[in-house]
């Protein structure tokens, strides 16, 4: 049994390839091709652009693949959802946003002040549908790209995706409303799904993936603390949940173990170490799965 994962090409790939290896997949790009392999004997790769990744897995073309919530509800196509990954090419533990933008020197306030304009966007389907449900008839127009360069020549106004709306700035736009509210997502074609051997290979990816994503930017921690001082080390633990305990060979003595995030250890071991705890030591961490 083999499947066939799909891997988002363009500007996710990269942090998608590195999260896979981060999860203990490794893949194997060659060149210019769009095929892919792995140190998995059961998984073979497809490089595929992420608004097109739901119709190849719907057909069946592809087993599993990796894509947007966007882009599947703009093509409106039926899949199973397997798992949301929330990371994307800069940040783990957030999404995008899909937002109405408007000249920043406009008098547009909200969708209602934009009656017959032009809308550009690479989410038409989307855009028609926020609109129609606001009662607001506007012409949607697809956009090849560079969207943020058309208002207000070529556009009174763009629904495009962000981050963190800085390339919106730089473009001199104002947001005025979030469309949609997006993440990446493993998504499924549903008579691989209903496949047992199948559906277990898939749960076991996504297992693995989500693992390495809640690892990111988060290390381990282990100490020794006499039972005395535990309480004030306790204290300056900031833990994923209740931190593990266990016993030494000698009774005065525990050993803590424990996951806290990275931009926190800077402070928090000095602070370990003032409450008494000896034998710090913090490493890296692969995944957690929780």
């Amino acid at each position: 049994m083999k499947i066939q994962v799909g891997i988002p090409k363009g500007s996710l790939q990269e942090a998608t390839i590195q999260l896979f290896a981060r999860a203990g997949l490794n893949v194997y790009t060659n060149g210019r091709s769009y095929f892919a392999s792995s140190n998995d004997p059961e998984i073979d790769c497809m490089l595929i652009r992420a608004q097109e990744m739901a119709r190849y897995v719907e057909h069946g073309a592809i087993d599993v693949g990796i894509t947007g919530l966007d882009w599947v509800l703009e093509n409106g196509l039926q899949v199973a959802t397997v798992a949301n990954l929330f990371y994307n090419k800069q940040s783990r533990g957030r999404g995008v946003r899909w937002v109405l933008a408007v000249p920043e020197d406009s008098s547009y306030c909200n969708a209602e002040d934009l009656v017959g304009r032009i809308i550009a966007t690479e989410l038409v389907n989307v855009t028609r549908d926020y609109f129609s449900g606001k009662g607001v008839p506007v012409q949607v127009e697809f956009s090849w790209g560079a969207t943020e360069v058309k208002p207000p020549m070529l556009a009174d106004a763009i629904v495009e995706v962000t981050e963190t709306g800085s390339s919106l700035r730089a473009n001199r736009l104002r947001i005025i409303d979030t469309v949609l509210e997006s993440n990446t997502q493993i998504i499924a074609n549903q008579k691989s799904w209903r496949e047992p051997c199948k559906r277990r290979k898939i749960e076991n990816l996504a297992l693995m993936l989500q693992g390495a994503i809640e690892a990111q930017g988060r290390v381990g921690l282990m100490l020794n603390v006499r039972k005395q001082d535990l309480d004030k080390v306790l204290n300056v633990l900031p833990a994923l949940k209740k931190p593990t305990i266990s016993t030494l060979s000698d009774d005065a003595w525990v050993a803590v173990n424990t996951i806290i995030e990275e931009a926190t250890a800077w402070d928090v071991i000095p602070r370990l170490k003032a409450a008494q705890a000896q034998g710090i030591v913090e490493y890296p961490l692969n995944k957690v799965v929780v």
